[in-house]
């Protein structure tokens, strides 16, 4: 919910060498409470440890500043586990301040592989089985497909930086789906066709980012 900050005061305070400005705010949130702002800008050992005002770095931050692409963690995964990558993601482990790249395997015998590379050196930091329900429906949507997951992160990196891809095997028009950033921390999700490659943006996520506003 949006919140409504009322400046009740503000006090202006001039010292001999400089002085600084504090504001009273109360929030319209449902406890009614209120709020002092104690300082008007980050300090400095903030904004040189890129982090917010929770000390938490940005999300933006800790995914552009990964040395591993999408495509290169694919390879790595697949290194270490044979078979078809379905997705890639490049994800806080465990809601930490460190993010990992999770890559999901479907090997021949049809068991799902959850595989965690580093994204500072590519290594794989460890694997894991995974229960899904949706195999066969995988296999289907892959069927005739002459693009992979890793060739679909490469031609989505023209775009920005790839932080997802993903088989999107719902509805006629099948596809792999990738997700990217820009310097300043821009989103956009795209489309890549499963036989020519071909990237275009996804037009039903904008038209909900559209009705969202």
């Amino acid at each position: 919910m949006k919140r409504n900050i009322v400046i009740a005061a503000v006090t202006a305070a001039a010292l001999i060498g400089g002085g600084t400005a504090t504001a009273l705010a109360t929030t319209g949130d449902d406890q009614g409470s209120a709020r002092q702002a104690a300082t008007t800008q980050p300090s400095n050992d903030d904004v040189r440890d890129g982090r917010d005002d929770d000390g938490d770095r940005d999300d933006a931050e800790k995914t552009l500043s990964a040395d591993v692409t999408a495509s290169e963690a694919i390879a790595s995964a697949l290194k270490h586990t044979s078979g078809t990558v379905v997705s890639a993601e490049l994800d806080d482990e465990d809601d930490g301040d460190k993010v990992v790249w999770t890559v999901d395997v479907l090997s021949g015998d049809n068991t799902w592989h959850s595989v965690n590379v580093d994204p500072a050196n590519g290594k794989v930091l460890g694997s894991h089985t995974d229960d899904e329900d949706d195999t066969a429906q995988v296999r289907a949507a892959l069927k005739g497909s002459s693009v992979t997951a890793e060739e679909a992160a490469k031609a989505a990196a023209g775009k920005g930086v790839v932080t997802s891809v993903d088989l999107d095997d719902d509805g006629k028009n099948k596809s792999w789906e990738a997700e990217t950033r820009k310097s300043g921390g821009a989103e956009q999700d795209w489309k890549i066709d499963l036989t020519s490659g071909k990237v275009t943006a996804d037009r039903a996520d904008a038209q909900d980012d559209d009705d969202q506003d």
